[in-house]
């Protein structure tokens, strides 16, 4: 009975095997069949008198013919998704690496973007991340890529640590934690919502973020401390602490975090580890408690504010402009 079981195991693992690599073959082959419709529009449409009027009637009409031809799955939409792929990568040898590992799910939300540099973010996020259409689509909802551009500097103006400003995003959106819109929030309930939606959590934290504890202690002769929430970067290859605050940046908090990240270095870094890096994750900050404290030009400390629930585009854009007006007079 053991033997047949292994048997049975054995071959519907290859037949597993098989319609999987069958589904990629025909995903693979649909998504460059799709880059070819567009490119062959655009040349049609470029030999038109009148691009716009005719590149518009000439996708209605190919829109019918093919619909009588193969039936759904050829409306105007989609003609016209078919030729933005080709406008947006417009690149052949490109399309293949798309082909392979990007779903035309994905494809169809990231084409939209107007950014070269934020295409090629999402792209890349989704590859590397194996993110989800679902997760794809909230990441650009929320502007993942705008809010870790705010934190970047000129690199003539970075320490060699400036790396650290790739994995930090200001502010972070936590909408999935299901927080009251508004009113006084206690920290201990932040930090469990926090804990039960871990996942989601590590996703808006970014890549190479790994859990590590909560309440984590540290103790020296004379007293204990305890950081709310401790991660490792794989990446960075360094401890990433974080401290909650439900209200408004002060300079004592800042002065806390800087003792935590010191004696975190010096008590749980391991030889190869690379120095702690702290972010204080709270409601609210003023650009003059930042500018005037030990934050400034601080490559190991960081504050970010956090929103309960995801702003509208306008709102994300305003305060994306204005943590970049804020490190612009760090420079």
């Amino acid at each position: 009975m053991n033997t047949l079981t292994t048997f049975h195991s054995d071959i519907k693992k290859i037949l597993e095997q098989a319609r999987h690599k069958a589904r990629l073959a025909v995903h693979s082959a649909m998504v460059e069949a799709y880059w070819l419709i567009g490119r062959r529009i655009v040349e049609e449409e470029q030999s038109g008198e009148h691009k716009a009027q005719y590149g518009k009637r000439l996708i209605e009409d190919l829109s019918v013919a093919l619909t009588n031809d193969f039936g759904k799955g050829f409306s105007y939409a989609n003609l016209y998704n078919c030729r933005l792929f080709y406008l947006k990568f417009p690149d052949q040898t490109i399309l293949y690496t798309l082909c392979r590992e990007l779903g035309w799910s994905h494809l169809r939300l990231i084409m939209r973007l107007d950014s070269a540099q934020a295409i090629e973010y999402y792209c890349n996020e989704t590859r590397q991340q194996q993110w989800t259409v679902r997760q794809l689509e909230r990441n650009i909802k929320s502007h993942s890529y705008q809010r870790l551009l705010a934190t970047q500097i000129e690199p003539s103006a970075a320490s060699s640590g400036s790396s650290h400003l790739e994995f930090i995003k200001d502010p972070y959106v936590l909408e999935f934690l299901q927080l009251p819109e508004t009113g006084q929030l206690l920290e201990s309930r932040l930090e469990q919502a926090i804990i039960n939606e871990l996942q989601k959590f590590l996703l808006e934290l970014g890549k190479g973020f790994c859990f590590v504890a909560r309440q984590m202690r540290i103790s020296t002769e004379t007293n204990h401390f305890y950081i709310d929430l401790v991660f490792y970067n794989y990446l960075l290859k360094c401890f990433v602490i974080i401290d909650l605050k439900t209200d408004k940046l002060k300079h004592q908090d800042i002065g806390q975090m800087d003792m935590y990240v010191r004696m975190f270095d010096d008590l749980k870094r391991g030889e190869d580890d690379n120095p702690t890096i702290g972010i204080i994750l709270c409601d609210s900050k003023d650009e003059t408690i930042v500018k005037y404290s030990v934050l400034e030009g601080n490559q190991q400390l960081f504050a970010s504010k956090y929103q309960r629930v995801l702003p509208t585009e306008e709102e994300l854009i305003a305060e994306i402009a204005r943590e970049k007006r804020l490190i612009s007079t760090q420079e």
